[in-house]
């Protein structure tokens, strides 16, 4: 299994032991949320895009509708990705055949933003670290990141 997915998995189900001041740690959220933000703008504007963003702060962008399935944040998944940073810096990919997964096993930028895809559909997903992997470095992945993904929507279960 591809390391983001793998990771994404072990957020889930790891808490961080280190402990913070509420204070502290809504500083550094609020601070890296509107950094994130302006990272993705920049990101978008540079490769002239344009994406719609949700209330949570997720952007995306669907550049094939897709004719099949809508998946729910509940469904299962088959998505071919390419993984990479706003500098183009690939941390992590699938083979064209994608892999399977449930949406309620993965960070919350992908919960959300599979849910905008019909099967067959292509896009983008431009994720804040708050809806990624947060503050702590997950292995290639350092705290505070944009991560960005190609989709491909191959399967809904």
């Amino acid at each position: 299994m591809k390391f983001a997915l793998l990771a994404v998995a072990l957020t889930l189900s790891v808490t961080s032991c280190k402990k913070k001041d509420n204070n502290e740690e809504t500083t550094e959220t609020t601070h890296s949320v509107a950094n994130n933000d302006q990272q993705i703008q920049d990101y978008l504007a540079k490769n002239n895009l344009t994406a719609k963003k949700t209330d949570s702060g997720l952007y995306y962008v669907i550049t094939e509708e897709g004719t099949g399935a809508q998946p729910t944040a509940e469904s299962n998944v088959t998505v071919a990705y390419k993984g990479y940073f706003t500098d183009g810096n690939v941390f992590d990919q699938s083979g064209a055949e994608g892999i399977s997964f449930g949406l309620g096993q993965v960070i919350p930028g992908w919960t959300e933003g599979i849910t905008y895809f019909k099967e067959g559909g292509k896009g983008m997903l431009l994720i804040p670290s708050d809806l990624g992997y947060g503050s702590e470095d997950r292995g290639p992945i350092p705290g505070n990141s944009v991560l960005i993904f190609d989709i491909h929507l191959i399967k809904v279960d």
